[in-house]
């Protein structure tokens, strides 16, 4: 299957409610390796790097996280990275 690399900003009641970390357990989970941080505007950044469906995996469970309320996702296509696993920053 074919990698890809994407950078993600999440809107919505997405700090202070586990969204981070919910991001590291499912991209570990699932083989997606790349990072997540929030951001001083109130947006969670996070770039992902697997194949398009691990991606939307990703993005559909953090979707269904009971305190994590996401109103906007913006995604676009990057280069892929050489790196391993996933982590917080």
């Amino acid at each position: 299957m074919k990698k890809v690399r994407k950078h993600f900003i999440f809107t919505g009641r997405v700090q202070g409610v586990g969204f981070r970390y919910s991001a590291l357990y499912i991209a570990q989970s699932i083989g997606v390796t790349g990072w997540v941080k929030n951001e001083w505007d109130g947006t969670v950044v996070l770039e992902a790097q697997g194949t398009e469906e691990e991606l939307d995996v990703l993005v559909q469970k953090l979707r269904s996280r009971s305190f994590i309320h996401i109103d906007y996702v913006s995604e676009i296509e990057i280069p892929l990275q050489q790196e391993s696993g996933f982590h917080v920053r």
